[in-house]
């Protein structure tokens, strides 16, 4: 998948655990790990939002964009 989750990386740089980014973003810690660890196919505005307000960040510092086709030589 093009999209890469950078929760972790986010995370590990606020020093918050997922169970209390779990609390302050009321979301299951079931849920969460599943967007942590990049298994999810969507997320909603909302909860984006949320996380971001949690970790004072933008959704570009949890979202990135990669692109999988190699480039020709």
């Amino acid at each position: 998948m093009a999209i890469v989750v950078n929760l972790d990386v986010m995370m590990a740089k606020r020093k918050i655990s997922l169970n209390e980014l779990s609390e302050r973003v009321d979301l299951t810690l079931s849920n969460l790990s599943i967007l942590k660890t990049g298994k999810a196919k969507a997320i909603r505005f909302s909860t984006l939002e949320s996380i971001c307000k949690a970790l004072d960040c933008q959704p570009a510092d949890i979202l990135e964009y990669v692109s999988d086709v190699s480039p020709k030589i």
